[in-house]
């Protein structure tokens, strides 16, 4: 008998399709069970995404660099990862990191996002209909905030979170992009650097 060789896609899978919210709620029963799928609904479009390894390295190294200061802080955080977020018959999204600050909510106060093969600042307008405060996209070696105002987001050079107004931007980044190759020797560069 031969058997099948396993294959690790490197690249992200991704599908987008028009639909209404009950054709979505009947996509997602469909993957339930199905890990490592991530759907996404708004304003009549379905997604579907499959991450790719380096997609999810990175989610989970920003997710790890970041609880890591919050600890280090003290700051109260419920790490909340890929959870679907929604809003019944308008949104849904799963962010590749997400967190509660200060207290526990039903939407996170932080959405983090990987991208590589679409979306980046378009992810936006869904993560707005959920009230999500404050989202950041890693895309091209590029760390972006976005920080919900009145009229929308506004791009910033840093978190507008008080708990994370120590934090070291360049080096998370810096830390972000030695993990591409030593996951372990991010996380020791990034402790020492928080102290």
């Amino acid at each position: 008998m031969t058997q099948t060789p396993l294959r690790v896609t490197s690249q992200d899978q991704h599908i987008v399709v028009s639909g209404t919210w009950e054709q979505f709620k009947s996509i997602q029963k469909g993957f339930e069970d199905s890990r490592g799928v991530r759907l996404f609904y708004y304003a009549g479009t379905i997604e579907l995404l499959m991450p790719g390894r380096e997609h999810e390295i990175f989610g989970h190294i920003v997710g790890c660099l970041l609880t890591l200061f919050l600890a280090k802080k003290g700051v109260f955080f419920q790490p909340t990862g890929a959870m679907t977020q929604e809003r019944e018959g308008t949104v849904s999204a799963q962010a590749d990191q997400s967190y509660c600050l200060g207290c526990t909510k039903p939407i996170p106060d932080l959405s983090i996002e990987v991208v590589f093969t679409s979306g980046g600042a378009n992810k936006l307008r869904r993560y707005q209909a959920l009230g999500v405060s404050e989202v950041w996209f890693w895309q091209d070696g590029v760390l972006s905030f976005y920080c919900l105002g009145i009229d929308g987001y506004e791009q910033r050079n840093c978190s507008q979170f008080e708990e994370l107004k120590d934090l070291d931007i360049d080096l998370l980044k810096r830390c972000i992009l030695i993990a591409e190759t030593d996951a372990g020797e991010a996380i020791r560069v990034f402790q020492q650097g928080i102290g």
